[in-house]
């Protein structure tokens, strides 16, 4: 809990020194105040002033120069709000990401060893949905994440269909116009059918080998954002 505290506070932190950047109408070069002012200012310990100013540092907001002090850079509020929110989504989805990589990891392993005839067909039925939307141009994003559901039922572990459930708002954040693009992760579409594959014959060294593309593939892709 106290890390997720540590964050927010962060978060509040720049934000705070960004809304002293406008209202005080500062232009590239200008000096603002010292660490132990800005502490006082905003009521924060030095450590979360720090870590504020270093990830306003990285997104060219700020820079600081050791032993004279912390400069504006940049000043443009649309180019400030719009840099923020950017990194910040693009930061929740690589956590997310790195969540996803472990729980459906292993529903691809589980389903590569349980799934039945039955829903073999249902994964199928959905991938032929998938296949005609995508060749139409049509929006996939709904028919992806009705795939991921599938192999997660698949698995026949009802524990790790409720951890999955319980964070399918921050889960669904990957089909719902990530960074903006519905069309981020389209290239990712052959994977899906190569880790099926693999489930679908039995064979989980293929379906892991698979599954680790898909995810690396939209890995590259947050990233490549900017």
């Amino acid at each position: 809990m106290g890390k997720i505290q540590k964050i927010l506070v962060h978060e509040q932190v720049s934000q705070e020194i960004q809304n002293f950047i406008q209202e005080h109408e500062l232009s590239e070069g200008d000096k603002l105040p010292s660490v132990e002012e800005m502490t006082r200012m905003f009521g924060v310990g030095r450590s979360s002033l720090r870590e504020a100013l270093r990830y306003l540092e990285a997104m060219d907001i700020i820079e600081v120069h050791n032993g004279k002090g912390i400069f504006v850079k940049e000043v443009n509020t649309f180019r400030i709000t719009g840099k923020v929110k950017i990194e910040r989504e693009r930061n929740f989805l690589l956590n997310i990401l790195e969540v996803r990589r472990a729980l459906e990891g292993q529903a691809v392993v589980l389903a590569s060893k349980r799934i039945t005839s039955k829903q073999i067909k249902e994964v199928e039925e959905c991938l032929e949905e998938y296949r005609i939307l995508k060749e139409a141009n049509k929006d996939t994003s709904q028919i992806d994440l009705m795939f991921h559901l599938h192999i997660i039922k698949a698995a026949k572990n009802p524990i790790l269909e409720t951890v999955l459930d319980s964070i399918s708002g921050l889960y669904e954040k990957f089909f719902n116009e990530p960074l903006g693009d519905k069309a981020l992760f389209d290239e990712t579409y052959p994977f899906h059918h190569t880790m099926f594959a693999g489930i679908a014959a039995h064979d989980t060294k293929v379906a892991m080998e698979e599954f680790d593309k898909l995810m690396d593939c939209i890995e590259a892709k947050i990233k490549s954002v900017k």
